[in-house]
Formats: C-alpha cells, structure tokens, sequence
C-alpha cells in the first residue's frame, strides 16, 4: 500500500512539472528550438475495406496457371503415395508463387492453395469446402485432372483482407 501511495505522487509530480513547462514555454531539449505553437497532428488508420477495380482477383488467370502446373508436372505421372505427396507440396507451392506473381507486391488478397491427388480405380470422389467470406470480393478457381492411374483437383482461394 504504501508503495502504491508513493507511486500516485511521483505520477501526480510528474503531471504537474509537465503542465507547468507548458504553460510557460520551457523547452526539455534547450533553449535554441523553435515551440510549435500549433496543436499536435495526429494521423489515424486508413483502412482499405475494398479492392480496386484494377486490384480484383484474377480468376481465369488463376485457372489456366493451375491447369497448366498440371499438365507439367500430371501428364506421364502414375500413382503412388510417396511420389504424389512430394509432388502435391511441388504443385501447390508453384501455384502459389505463380498466383502471387501475377497479384503483383501490391495486393491485399490471401492465396490459399489446396491440391487433393488420389488414385484412379474408377470410384467416384467428390471433393468440397465451407469458406466463410464475402462474395462480393473473395474468389476461387479450380481445375480437375484425370488420367489413367490418378486423378488431381486443385483449387486457388483468393481472401481479400482488410
């Protein structure tokens, strides 16, 4: 308690040594310096709350770098789990690269990339998400591969984000 006391007049000092200085002009730094006699300016947050028209997503852009990363890396390739694991990590982090590239520095979008390789044995599969976003602005692209022995669904979110 008694510390807490002591800390209140230090504080309760201090505020009034401060007051006093600025009412009489005193300077802390030196004499020397000009006082700005003008209230402080204080800038607030700009926020950003939706893209240009020249920033919105690329999607038939997104489409045509993920069906030709496909194409690249699917077009002779045969299932196995090892091999489709690298190579899922391999395709997703081009696509992401390439999509980002094509974004430019300037962009307030979040790339999500998901890519889902399976095998081939003539079942079905059906592949989905939930997002939670705004439609006005957020936007996908997707691209299914099929051959022989696999099959690849890849899919480019872009978030726009405040």
């Amino acid at each position: 308690m008694a510390l807490r006391g002591l800390f209140k007049r230090k504080v309760s000092s201090l505020i009034l040594s401060q007051r006093r200085d600025s009412k009489s002009g005193a300077s802390s730094s030196g004499g020397d310096e000009e006082v700005n006699k003008g209230p402080t300016v204080v800038y607030e947050n700009t926020f950003q709350l939706a893209p240009k028209d020249s920033q919105k997503f690329p999607t038939k852009k997104a489409e045509d770098i993920l069906k030709n990363t496909f194409l690249t890396h699917l077009l002779d390739a045969k299932y196995n789990g090892e091999t489709c694991k690298n190579l899922t990590i391999q395709i997703t982090e081009t696509v992401k690269t390439q999509v980002k590239a094509e974004l430019g520095s300037n962009n307030r979008f979040k790339i999500v990339v998901l890519v889902i390789i399976g095998s081939n044995q003539g079942q079905g599969a059906r592949v989905a998400s939930r997002c939670l976003w705004y439609p006005q602005y957020d936007r996908f692209a997707q691209y299914e591969y099929h051959n022989e022995s696999l099959f690849a669904v890849g899919v480019v979110y872009g978030v726009y984000y405040e």
